[in-house]
């Protein structure tokens, strides 16, 4: 799990080609407090969520990392103690 805003592991080229799923995943963190990226591999799903989470307060959770599989296994329990705004 890590809090990602404004500290993306890596650059990418400044002229990435805008993408509509990132306005529309834009509007529905707007409008839910969660969202989650569902896809075929490498079709840029992990390229997304970090644009978005360095300009976007967030949470990035990697389902094929264990420990944040875990901290999911009891899913109120992790809800109730992220923050309720950022």
């Amino acid at each position: 799990m890590a809090d990602l805003q404004g500290q993306v592991p890596w650059q990418g080229p400044a002229d990435w080609i805008p993408r509509l799923q990132g306005q529309v995943l834009s509007r529905r963190l707007e409008q839910f407090p969660a969202v989650a990226l569902l896809g075929p591999r490498q079709v840029g799903k992990t390229t997304l969520a970090l644009q978005l989470a360095a300009t976007t307060p967030s949470l990035y959770l990697d389902l094929e990392a264990s420990a944040d599989l875990a901290r999911l296994s009891e899913p109120a329990c992790f809800c109730s103690a992220m923050p309720t705004s950022w």
